[in-house]
């Protein structure tokens, strides 16, 4: 695990003190103590787990800067950031880069003060143009907030019957399509399918695509807190998910389909599929992941009866003079977007990966 090696940083933490020191990635002890803090803390997400520095430098090569906050002996605070080098977008630090989520979990002001302190330090003695935290919620009033992205949450319901009866009826009528068409869904290990159907929705979408050691460095990285679904008909692939689970909650979160699903009902069907593979787990909650506000992608998910929820990734600036705008909404990227989509698919396999690890 590459980390920049730096003094911790004290803050004054009223009768003790909040130091703050870099994550030993190479401990399992450490390893537990960030993640017994995650999943007790109750704004954490599965993107606050330590493995993700793992995938982060195994996979796209960037450096982890995992943070700690320490009190009395006690972790009261943890950070997870990644330093990121593109050559199209220059130097930053983000939490976390490729995620939904991010930003400092604390028990208590001090111990979040720290942690923003140290980043802050981290961010001047690198040199980046910008640091990002991605909140759910608004943490501090003097950094730039960004109002781009939503979030779409909601509780399972107690039964398919009444699951498919709370999906508004346009979408309702697609998942009945996809039932009456015989689709079956399985749950796999291997993303091979996945990854074929996978990178034809982002080549579609204009987008790169990852290299596909990602999704198993994923699979085997998270265990069973990360699965494959996929959709068939008469045994040929449709529609595929890659999802996380993490307290109780499922997030279909990278998913993709060939052009075979569009009338058959897949698309609205995989995603019913996966809440009642959830719900045959324990699980009560469904997160849909963020989404660009006038996107497809947006209106997919308010049609399948989702709400959206504004998510606060706030920024502070360091070189840079003004917040990124590295949305694929920026008008100076159209040009771009539509020169990928037509590109033959086996060009955008070979081309994406080394361009998307740049597109966090």
């Amino acid at each position: 695990m590459r980390c920049l090696v730096s003094e911790p940083v004290a803050v004054a933490a009223g009768v003790g003190s909040v130091s703050t020191r870099w994550l030993r990635t190479d401990d399992s002890a450490d390893i537990a103590a960030w993640n017994a803090f995650v999943y007790a803390h109750p704004a954490a997400t599965f993107f606050h787990r330590a493995e993700w520095a793992q995938v982060l430098v195994g996979v796209f090569g960037h450096t982890a800067h995992y943070l700690l906050a320490e009190q009395a002996g006690q972790v009261v605070g943890v950070l997870p950031l990644a330093e990121m080098n593109s050559w199209l977008f220059g130097k930053t630090l983000v939490s976390t880069p490729f995620c939904v989520y991010g930003g400092v979990l604390a028990r208590h002001p001090e111990a979040q003060a720290a942690l923003e302190t140290a980043a802050m330090i981290l961010g001047e003695r690198l040199g980046v143009a910008h640091i990002e935290f991605r909140n759910s919620l608004p943490q501090r009033d003097d950094w730039q907030r960004k109002d781009l992205y939503v979030t779409f949450r909601k509780t399972l319901a107690v039964d398919d019957e009444t699951e498919l009866s709370a999906i508004p009826r346009k979408a309702r009528a697609e998942v009945r399509k996809g039932l009456k068409n015989g689709l079956s869904a399985t749950v796999e290990r291997d993303p091979t399918t996945w990854y074929a159907l996978f990178s034809e929705s982002l080549r579609n979408l204009g987008t790169p695509v990852f290299t596909s050691r990602y999704a198993q460095t994923l699979l085997d990285i998270f265990g069973a807190d990360c699965e494959i679904l996929t959709l068939r008909a008469a045994g040929t692939p449709l529609t595929s998910v890659l999802s996380f689970y993490f307290r109780g909650e499922v997030l279909p979160y990278y998913g993709g389909g060939g052009a075979a699903a569009r009338s058959t009902g897949a698309h609205d069907l995989m995603y019913y599929e996966v809440m009642r593979r959830a719900r045959t787990l324990g699980c009560t909650g469904f997160d849909f992941g963020r989404s660009k506000r006038g996107t497809g992608s947006y209106a997919f998910k308010k049609n399948l009866g989702f709400e959206a929820t504004p998510l606060a990734y706030e920024y502070r600036l360091v070189r840079a003079k003004q917040m990124p705008n590295l949305s694929s909404t920026n008008a100076n990227y159209t040009r771009i977007i539509q020169a990928w989509q037509r590109l033959p698919l086996w060009v955008s396999r070979v081309v994406g990966p080394p361009l998307a690890r740049h597109l966090w």
